[in-house]
């Protein structure tokens, strides 16, 4: 018997949606090593030029007009009006993606973005393809770019998102609950000292992580001076992703920083499962991903610079769990920060909260569905 193959189509490289793929591909992989996964940047496949256009154009939205996404963003009026457009691109896609079918000629589809799973169900649709399809959301909220008759299941974040996909036409037994995928490293505990040491961090001192992401965004000089500027002692760990700005000017100020705290900085981070396990605060923005992982460690957040749109349900989800608070000025969060460490027992609450919504193994939930759907004994 041949092996299964499994296809994982996402969109924008170190993107939550990139470590979602992933993580399902690790997951799988444990579960049965004989299964072929091949994960693949679809977008970037069919139309590597559109890719680069859109990814820049999104980038520079997001960093310099937030509002305009928010307002594009599940906008009905922009949907509809998008339709053609997005016909024309899938038809576009499709003779690639039939080329790479039978190529790799997987038993399903998991798409984790909207718009590869678009191009697959329209493909599926038109093209009567024979192929199960598996959507599975990054964020604790749907958009319209998701709802596809053609897609054979879906799995999302809470029950929240299932009964938005609910009331939106899909029927209910399509939609599983098992939570964002994240890697299954998160489900285990690290040896703490070694953490320590290997990052070089001070054991006995709390440590406040500082993050915007996989792509280093929002505030995160400014919310490292508000922290440096407090008088309780606690260490900061900086994590700037593949922003290479930001990690060569805080690397240029970590000895002054240092003077006030201890200051570590990071650039982009593959074991964030180590780092979250000796962290007592995260300080980020709230994706979908990151939000997933510090719920399945237990990590309280403080959230800021949200990005109007998914991220905005994010927020609203992490503040009724109780595992967040959200604090708009930058020059608050260091006193935040400093009471959350001065009350003993809001921090353990706020813990308390964040791992009852976090889903440690959902990539492994989410894995033995796919291979169920397929018919994996």
């Amino acid at each position: 018997m041949s092996p299964r193959r499994i296809l994982i189509l996402y969109m924008t490289n170190k993107s939550g949606h990139h470590h979602a793929a992933l993580a399902l591909q690790e997951a799988i992989i444990e579960l049965d090593s004989s299964i072929e996964v091949n994960c693949v940047n679809a977008f970037s496949y069919t139309n590597p030029v559109l890719n680069k256009i859109t990814h820049t154009t999104y980038m520079q939205i997001i960093r310099r007009s937030p509002e305009v996404w928010g307002y594009l963003y599940d906008n009905p009026d922009v949907v509809r009006r998008s339709r053609n457009l997005k016909k024309m691109i899938h038809k576009y896609s499709s003779r690639k993606l039939i080329n790479l079918f039978s190529e790799f000629n997987p038993d399903v589809v998991v798409c984790t973005q909207a718009f590869p799973c678009g191009m697959v169900a329209d493909l599926k649709k038109y093209k009567k393809i024979d192929i199960p399809i598996v959507g599975v959301t990054t964020d604790y909220v749907t958009h319209s770019f998701w709802y596809y008759d053609s897609v054979d299941s879906y799995i999302v974040s809470d029950e929240s998102t299932k009964d938005q996909m609910v009331k939106n036409g899909i029927k209910e037994e399509r939609v599983k609950v098992y939570g964002i995928p994240i890697s299954p490293r998160f489900m285990r505990s690290v040896d703490r000292d070694k953490v320590f040491k290997e990052l070089g961090l001070e054991p006995d001192l709390p440590v406040v992580v500082v993050m915007g992401g996989g792509r280093g965004l929002g505030r995160i000089k400014q919310v490292v001076y508000s922290l440096a500027k407090t008088q309780k002692r606690f260490q900061i760990v900086a994590i700037c992703g593949v922003n290479k700005k930001l990690h060569r000017y805080l690397k240029i100020k970590s000895r002054r920083l240092n003077r006030f705290k201890p200051f570590k900085v990071f650039d982009y981070v593959e074991h964030m499962d180590w780092i979250m396990s000796v962290a007592d605060i995260l300080i980020s923005k709230p994706g979908g991903i990151t939000t997933a992982e510090a719920l399945a460690k237990g990590l309280p957040m403080i959230i800021f610079n949200p990005i109007p749109g998914q991220e905005i349900s994010n927020t609203e989800f992490l503040l009724k769990s109780g595992a967040a608070i959200r604090c708009d000025r930058i020059a608050d969060i260091g006193i935040l920060v400093e009471e959350l460490l001065q009350v003993s027992n809001k921090l353990s609450i706020m813990s308390d909260s964040a791992r009852g919504s976090g889903f440690p193994d959902s990539s492994l939930k989410i894995s033995r569905e796919i291979l169920n759907l397929i018919g994996y004994v």
